[in-house]
């Protein structure tokens, strides 16, 4: 009777997993920074009186620096999910 408890309790602890590694993990956070860092950097770049334009919104950072960072945070995501968790 003991070792049926004994044997319930160690299936119960390995069931237990989570889906992704700590790898996995940093890479998703690392893939949110760079992220959020594109659209920062897309933030801006308008006029407090509207009847001026601000020429600065078409500016080489907000047009194509900016989205390809959002576009490599993506990528960085899709590759923290799409790897395998080290195996223990």
């Amino acid at each position: 009777m003991k070792k049926n408890k004994d044997q319930q309790s160690k299936r119960e602890e390995k069931s237990f997993n989570f889906i992704f590694g700590k790898r996995n993990y940093r890479f998703m956070l690392i893939g949110l920074g760079v992220i959020a860092l594109g659209f920062i950097l897309m933030a801006g770049g308008g006029s407090d009186d509207p009847n001026v334009f601000n020429p600065d919104i078409f500016s080489i950072r907000r047009i194509r620096i900016a989205p390809t960072i959002v576009l490599i945070g993506f990528v960085i995501e899709a590759y923290a999910i799409l790897t395998s968790p080290k195996k223990r």
